[in-house]
């Protein structure tokens, strides 16, 4: 439930805005999975990923990252109101990828890599 709510404000605020919102609303919904392929690679089996990747992985699929931008932003200095909504949709839309994840069984790697 929280993920469809976290899409329906998502979008909201990228149609509302346009502009720079909607690459940042993308590129917040898409980031945390890049940590896939960067940090060291290591032998590893189907559907685990390496244990050089796992401590970037697990932090940005950790909520308080996305929590911490979406409380900070509407502080940050900015030309009025709609100054930092790019920032904020970013933030968003990396939170509805965390919900999403956890909404579809996929949750934080272990040590190993592996699911838990």
């Amino acid at each position: 439930m929280l993920a469809v709510f976290l899409l329906a404000w998502t979008v909201l605020e990228m149609v509302n805005h346009g502009g720079g919102t909607i690459p940042l609303g993308i590129a917040g919904f898409i980031a945390p999975c890049l940590t896939r392929f960067f940090g060291p690679a290591g032998p590893h089996e189907p559907g685990q990923l390496p244990r050089g990747r796992v401590p970037a992985y697990n932090l940005v699929h950790r909520p308080i990252g996305p929590v911490l931008v979406l409380v900070v932003v509407p502080f940050l200095p900015g030309d009025g109101p709609g100054a930092n909504v790019g920032l904020f949709t970013f933030g968003l839309a990396w939170l509805l990828h965390i919900a999403a994840d956890r909404a579809l069984g996929h949750g934080l790697r272990t040590a190993d890599g592996r699911q838990r």
